[in-house]
């Protein structure tokens, strides 16, 4: 039987609501304990850690702005200090500006930047500092189809999600030597509370387009998650798999 010291813990960043908490909640399930953090949501993370704690496993809610360099020196040491046994990272925190190109603001810009791909720099960094010494472990980037898509007044979105893919590789080849992998997970449709927005009839809308005929859920990203921080894929790295149900390798096809 594990103990809390031997258990393997997860630091999952924007878990407090959509596929950050099923991503969260999944790994509870499949064993881990659980780093929850949040940037405004306080109430979301709760939410999260008791829902991880009615599954019988450790949870803490941590808050940090993952874009600031002294904020997630400070989550990962309270990370650390409630769950030494820190063997995975999902890079999941991510915002976006729903802006044509002509239009965006530089103040958007950095806010989406930092966010989505300084903020996987600087959790990565710490992350595999903390790794290197402590028998290597497993990150997870989540990416998007952005990764290699073009999205419409998705600019700055679109940079930070290419830009993950590309960090990934890059991570993964410098730090396989510490027994540390990295890999990538691109979403396709995946309905949540934010996406719900995004259409009248999200669900509709993103089916017919789908080759698997649905949209996806959060689940749907946790699993690929889950498989990817366990011992099966021990031999996978610098990999970006895509859970899109098809979506991005279907082309615009005429007839």
């Amino acid at each position: 039987m594990s103990t809390p010291q031997s258990t393997p813990a997860v630091l999952v960043t924007g878990a407090s609501k959509g596929v950050g908490k099923g991503i969260a909640l999944e790994l509870a399930r499949a064993g881990f304990d659980i780093a929850v953090n949040f940037h405004s949501d306080s109430a979301g993370a709760a939410a999260t850690v008791d829902e991880i704690l009615s599954l019988g496993r450790r949870a803490i809610p941590v808050q940090a702005n993952v874009g600031l360099s002294a904020d997630v020196e400070r989550l990962f040491a309270q990370t650390i200090e409630r769950f030494p046994n820190l063997t995975g990272l999902v890079n999941n925190a991510g915002v976006q500006t729903w802006k044509p190109l002509l239009e965006l603001t530089e103040a958007d810009w950095d806010r989406v930047l930092d966010t989505n791909l300084k903020g996987c720099f600087l959790c990565t960094q710490h992350a595999a500092r903390y790794m290197k010494n402590h028998g290597g472990g497993s990150i997870v980037n989540i990416g998007s189809g952005c990764n290699k898509t073009a999205f419409p007044n998705l600019v700055d979105y679109t940079a930070s999600k290419g830009g993950i893919e590309m960090f990934t590789k890059v991570a993964a080849v410098e730090l396989g030597q510490y027994a540390i992998r990295v890999n990538c997970v691109a979403p396709g449709a995946v309905e949540i509370e934010r996406t719900k927005e995004e259409a009248g009839d999200y669900a509709g809308t993103w089916a017919k387009l789908t080759p698997l005929g649905r949209i996806g859920v959060p689940q749907d990203v946790a699993r690929a998650v889950r498989f990817l921080l366990s011992p099966e894929a021990s031999f996978i790295t610098a990999q970006t798999i895509w859970v899109d149900g098809g979506l991005f390798s279907k082309p615009q096809w005429p007839y």
